[in-house]
């Protein structure tokens, strides 16, 4: 009998991961995923300002690979029986490996008010919503400062030219740019129009704005919140070694430390390396490490020992709009370099990357340098 290897979450590492073992080995791979299409995360603040983007159903990205497509939502993991359970099936899925690819979502909860009052571009289906407001809107608040933010707010400002836009950050705008980023940066949001409202902490959310810790109050008819991910709660519920963000933790095989036959991979799990760096949410994390966990699979599954995973960073790819970016050049370890990419080649640039994510998914064993 073949060995069973079972997905949970079909985003851009879980996909890639699941073809890759089914190319690399002989196992049965089952993926599991609560929604039949692929979801370009990396556009969805494309989405929100009113484009439109690619259908991808996950039938056709998944066609002649042999991987099994279960749609339905994941509701519990039986470590113990090794077994998945769903929401809408009594049975149960069993595996003899797991491959948790859960990914994350944006954290409604650590605020008073952003649950009921603010929109996100985390999913499409947020990103829909968002769009619809827009359009009776005014003045938007997009909170946080890190790449989401900073994207969300230059492509709303870009496409909605009377809209007011603010950009509410807890600290400084680009803190983990270089100087020359950080210039071009506030450049660019002067160009586009937009407010940046810095070292402001958001203490609540309302219907009319935001409340600062400081008393103040930032006017806006829709808050767009981008600052901090959170990621489902499954793995620590079912007894598998958790960080104190419930990201799983694994070794620099991408096994689970408590339980060798789950492999994490994504925003859902921990990834240090030998040097104590931990590997941030993107991207650029997710897809090299979807290659090196199926890899590691497949040499255990050979009776080969697999080899450590060694990563380094090159940038960090910012899109300002449809025609404007901004490349970080970054050393190995994700600090900025002074040199930056800008302008119409940048977005070129940042495109090209945005692009060649779908190439990979097609093709995961392509190498993944995005």
């Amino acid at each position: 009998m073949a060995i069973r290897v079972v997905v949970v979450g079909a985003g851009y590492t879980g996909l890639a991961a699941a073809k890759l073992v089914a190319r690399w080995t002989d196992a049965a791979v089952t993926l599991i995923n609560a929604e039949d299409r692929f979801v370009e995360r990396v556009r969805l603040h494309q989405l929100a300002a009113g484009q439109q983007l690619r259908d991808l159903p996950l039938a056709g990205l998944l066609a002649g690979t042999g991987v099994h497509l279960v749609v339905d939502r994941v509701t519990g993991i039986d470590a113990e029986e090794k077994a998945v359970r769903l929401e809408n099936s009594a049975r149960a899925v069993r595996y003899d490996m797991l491959i948790y690819a859960l990914g994350s979502a944006a954290d409604m909860d650590s605020v008073p008010g952003v649950a009921e009052h603010a929109y996100t571009v985390a999913t499409a289906d947020e990103a829909v919503r968002l769009r619809e407001r827009i359009d009776d809107s005014s003045v938007v608040a997009v909170v946080g400062g890190g790449l989401t933010g900073i994207e969300a707010a230059a492509e709303l400002a870009e496409a909605h030219p009377d809209l007011k836009v603010r950009l509410v950050n807890g600290g400084e705008l680009g803190a983990g740019l270089s100087r020359r980023g950080r210039d071009y940066l506030r450049r660019t949001f002067d160009r586009l129009g937009v407010e940046v409202v810095e070292q402001a902490r958001v203490s609540e959310v309302r219907a009319d704005g935001l409340v600062l810790a400081d008393g103040g109050h930032i006017g806006a008819d829709t808050v767009v919140w981008a600052t901090g991910f959170t990621v489902p709660g499954l793995a620590g519920e079912a007894g598998l070694a958790v960080d104190e963000e419930g990201r799983l933790v694994v070794d620099e095989m991408l096994r689970s430390v408590s339980h060798p036959e789950v492999t994490g991979v994504g925003d859902a799990a921990a990834v240090r390396l030998r040097s104590g760096q931990e590997l941030r949410m993107a991207c650029a994390t997710g897809l090299p490490s979807a290659q090196h966990a199926a890899r590691a699979i497949a040499d255990r599954l050979a009776g080969r020992a697999p080899r450590p995973i060694r990563f380094r960073y090159l940038n960090q790819c910012i899109s300002l709009g449809r025609r404007d970016a901004l490349v970080q050049f970054v050393h190995a370890d994700d600090s900025p370099r002074e040199a930056v990419l800008t302008g119409r080649k940048a977005a070129l640039y940042k495109e090209a990357i945005v692009r060649g994510t779908i190439l990979f998914e097609r093709y995961p064993a392509i190498p993944a340098s995005l």
